[in-house]
């Protein structure tokens, strides 16, 4: 199948003034770059109606009248006498006849259709090759969707082990969050248990302060009482040696009260004996007076002798006046 590509893609001619005669009168330019030949294909294959190929059929009498001017200058004629086929020529300016068309406008021309056949059929071999290139990637494609459509349902059995997978996880977590109410509610009670336990913890932290507080200033007390007791302690010793002290003394003082009292004891029995002696001297001296009266009156102490009975009285009662019968004063 031959596809005709729109006259805007073609590829123009060189040495000609038709091409350039198209161009003045359509608008349109033909691309001459090589690299732009696929996408001309790609698009005339996507156009819906192609548009007609040579410029000698171009409808439209201005452009077939610049046309056969052009070709007159160059001492060219149509193929026709009466010129083409859907034009006449007006009644008041016909010519007495066409000139014969010269030979080498005929090879010419025939030259530009041989090219452009030649072009045409390489625009063909391109598209067949286009067309193999398709038909090679519609069967990759095919392939491709024929692999694919085994692979979908595998994917779909994977994805619905996998649904039925997540389903049950979904079900035994569910089975599992309804056991856990029990937890729950432990948990719950846990945690007021922790905020009575945290709110119990400041306030034993508080009384931690406070006695921290109070400790300090224990130790600093204790400091104070450690001066306290090392003068205590030196008082102690003080008291200790005083006691000693004074048990030395009350020995001492013991000792010298037992010799008063021996002392005292031996005065008295001394005081006796005197007072026996001076009771036998008196006897004695009273048989003597007995015997010659003069000296008996006087040793006995008579009023008229004036030497009282008592003569000798105070003289054991002076040195010792201040030793009593309970001994010496106590201190």
């Amino acid at each position: 199948m031959v596809y005709k590509e729109p006259l805007s893609q073609l590829t123009p001619i060189k040495k000609t003034t038709r091409n350039q005669a198209h161009e003045k009168f359509s608008g349109a330019a033909w691309p001459v770059s090589g690299s732009t030949r696929k996408s001309s294909r790609v698009a005339s294959l996507r156009s819906s109606k192609p548009s007609t190929v040579f410029p000698s059929r171009i409808g439209g009498s201005r452009r077939f009248m610049a046309l056969i001017l052009i070709m007159a200058g160059r001492n060219r004629a149509p193929r026709h006498h009466n010129g083409f086929r859907n034009f006449h020529e007006p009644v008041m300016n016909r010519v007495p006849g066409p000139l014969p068309i010269h030979p080498a406008a005929l090879e010419e021309e025939l030259e530009m259709q041989h090219r452009e056949m030649q072009r045409v059929l390489a625009e063909n071999r391109h598209v067949i090759d286009d067309n193999t290139l398709l038909q090679r990637e519609l069967t990759a494609a095919k392939d491709e969707i024929h692999r694919l459509g085994q692979v979908i349902p595998k994917l779909r059995a994977e994805k619905e082990a996998n649904i039925r997978v997540l389903i049950e996880r979904g079900l035994k977590l569910e089975a599992d969050l309804h056991a856990s109410e029990p937890l729950r509610a432990e948990a719950i009670q846990l945690r007021t248990e922790i905020q009575k336990l945290n709110s119990l913890r400041l306030e034993l932290s508080s009384q931690v302060q406070g006695l921290t507080k109070d400790i300090n200033q224990l130790q600093a007390e204790n400091q104070q009482l450690v001066g306290m007791r090392a003068d205590v302690d030196g008082m102690h010793k003080e008291l200790v040696e005083a006691r000693r002290a004074y048990e030395y003394e009350k020995k001492a003082n013991e000792e010298q009260v037992e010799q008063k009292q021996a002392m005292e004891k031996n005065l008295i029995s001394m005081a006796r004996e005197i007072e026996m002696l001076r009771a036998e001297q008196l006897n004695v001296e009273r048989r003597t007076r007995g015997l010659g009266g003069g000296v008996y009156g006087v040793l006995n102490g008579s009023p008229e002798m004036r030497y009282p009975g008592v003569a000798y009285g105070d003289g054991y009662g002076s040195p010792w006046g201040h030793y009593d019968r309970h001994g010496p004063s106590r201190r």
